[in-house]
């Protein structure tokens, strides 16, 4: 059973990046598929984006397509988010999940995910 622990988490400004990191231990990281999901106050958790075992396929939310990129180094057993022009409506929680086998068709719904980081948070003032 795999443990994930999101950092890289911040308060910014709009236009500024960041880079999150989901670290897994307890098992290795490349036999999982990875998400990275969001939260907002008030508002229900989304997908953002999310990578297959070895990253050559990755999918992204259309309200992220273009300024993040998701990427994983199985050797560190981690997975990052990088977020480049951050906007306010980005503020959120973010977490990390993951599982061994989740169909492509279904790989943007949270509950395909059995396992589930502590999510870290990300401010964007504008």
């Amino acid at each position: 059973q795999v443990q994930l622990v999101e950092s890289g988490g911040g308060l910014v400004q709009a236009g500024d990046s960041l880079r999150l990191s989901c670290a897994a231990s307890g098992d290795k990281l490349s036999m999982y598929v990875m998400g990275w999901f969001r939260q907002a106050p008030g508002k229900e958790r989304e997908f953002v984006a999310a990578i297959n075992w070895n990253g050559e396929n990755t999918y992204y939310a259309d309200s992220v397509q273009g300024r993040f990129t998701v990427s994983r180094d199985n050797d560190k057993n981690t997975v990052y988010l990088h977020m480049n022009s951050l906007k306010p409506e980005d503020t959120a929680v973010y977490y990390c999940a993951g599982d061994r086998v989740i169909p492509k068709a279904t790989i943007r719904q949270p509950n395909e995910y059995y396992y589930w980081g502590q999510g870290t948070q990300v401010s964007v003032s504008s």
